[in-house]
């Protein structure tokens, strides 16, 4: 595995490829809070299975950079999968499969709704298709569990987290999967990227605009408007969701069949929270593998 980097119209984008040159190409796209790291194991097994892999840092994530100074961090959904598709052009991939998790899998499903002729097929961890986008209040045992965003759309909340950003993603890892899941070694050196400079501003971006009025990146609107019309998706899809997540409640991605017209496979992992890559990549990627067959 190679870590490389190439220029689109707004970033420098560092990424990590690996695996034959003439493979199938699977582009993983990491969450939040995590970066490339998380999905190292994963990306390993593929490449012996003979996929290419491309897995790039997310905008406001270590290496990659953003170009100007003046471009809004805007941290949503559209902007995750643009850059993606700014990457593929890039290399000039015209399809792949795309996975992604937490963030990463709301940029698979953007791009599964934008771009559909792009994808052969796509793998969601841990999050659930939301269709239209919409972003409405849950019921009260996913509220709570949501605490994060309602703290980050206080002004004082954002300044916490610019504050230590570190501090508030490992909070993220000390509670959102059973205790005892990851070495601090590794959390670490993962937090590298939540260094960057523009991490917590992607971040608050992100979370922020759900709930209420933030400056955004206008040449992503017409992507908003548009995704927002998107109520099934024409992808093959997979769905893995720990069946001990305590961020979003496993019950989020039940019945949504008929979102799916190309087919919606779902599959829980028990006692294995919100990083199932990263808890159970065995089992992660023998899913996966199944999924992607049919697709070479």
């Amino acid at each position: 595995m190679t870590l490389q980097q190439l220029q689109t119209e707004k970033l420098s984008i560092t990424y990590e490829v690996g695996g034959p040159s003439d493979g199938p190409v699977v582009l993983l796209l990491h969450g939040w809070p995590d970066d490339p790291r998380g999905w190292r194991v994963v990306a390993a097994k593929l490449q012996q299975a003979g996929y290419r892999t491309l897995t790039p840092y997310l905008r406001g994530f270590g290496p990659t950079q953003f170009l100007s100074s003046d471009t809004v961090r805007d941290g949503r959904g559209v902007a995750l999968a643009r850059d993606a598709l700014d990457l593929l052009d890039a290399l000039g991939v015209s399809r792949c499969a795309v996975i992604g998790h937490d963030w990463g899998a709301r940029a698979a499903y953007t791009l599964a709704a934008l771009a559909p002729e792009r994808l052969t097929a796509i793998v969601g961890i841990a999050l659930a298709f939301q269709p239209q986008a919409r972003f409405t209040v849950p019921a009260f045992s996913q509220a709570r569990r949501f605490w994060y965003q309602w703290f980050m759309t206080l002004d004082a909340g954002a300044e916490a987290v610019r504050a230590d950003p570190v501090g508030f993603a490992k909070l993220q890892w000390d509670t959102w999967s059973p205790a005892g899941w990851y070495a601090l070694a590794e959390f670490e050196q993962t937090a590298q990227s939540f260094r960057h400079p523009d991490w917590a501003e992607i971040t608050l971006s992100a979370y922020r605009s759900r709930w209420q009025s933030e400056p955004l990146d206008a040449e992503y609107d017409v992507w908003q408007r548009h995704l927002e019309t998107v109520a099934v998706l024409d992808v093959p899809t997979l769905m893995i969701q720990g069946g001990a997540d305590t961020c979003d409640e496993p019950a989020s991605s039940l019945g949504l069949e008929a979102s799916f017209s190309a087919g919606y496979t779902r599959i829980v992992l028990d006692a294995v929270g919100h990083f199932p890559h990263r808890e159970a990549p065995a089992q992660v990627t023998a899913a996966i593998l199944a999924h992607l067959a049919p697709f070479v």
